[in-house]
């Protein structure tokens, strides 16, 4: 099949199968006038590959798991291995934007936003270390 057609039943956009060839992650046939020739296990590729996106995996990451993914000799031990790392990267990143988000809230919240020039918002982003020991403590 052609790329419009693989995309379409991988859900990725065409430049994003280029991509991921360009980068090794898959090889597709060429016909003889050139052009890509994609198989169904392409298309399993790239659905494999758009999922592990999806649940943020990286593409150094999606390739091993890529390489897992072709060995039927492969320890289920090594991908919850790689699962579970990826699952602590996400807890700490919302523990960081959950923080993020308390300080935001705090900031917006003692702004009041009218025609007056102080901004507690300006002088947080701004460093303002007086002001932030009195706003955070």
């Amino acid at each position: 099949m052609n790329i419009s057609q693989a995309s379409m039943k991988s859900g990725l956009p065409p430049k994003t199968i280029r991509y991921y060839e360009e980068i090794g992650l898959l090889k597709a046939d060429r016909r003889m006038n050139g052009y890509r020739d994609y198989s169904d296990r392409d298309v399993r590729r790239l659905h494999f590959l758009h999922r592990a996106r999806d649940l943020g995996f990286s593409v150094d990451e999606c390739r091993q798991l890529l390489s897992l993914y072709d060995d039927e000799n492969r320890e289920s031990a090594e991908v919850k291995a790689l699962a579970e790392a990826k699952l602590q990267d996400i807890e700490q990143r919302i523990a960081e934007l959950t923080s993020l988000k308390k300080a935001l809230h705090h900031l917006v919240a003692h702004c009041h936003g009218d025609n007056r020039p102080d901004c507690p918002i300006i002088e947080g982003l701004a460093g303002n270390q007086v002001f932030c020991e009195k706003v955070f403590g």
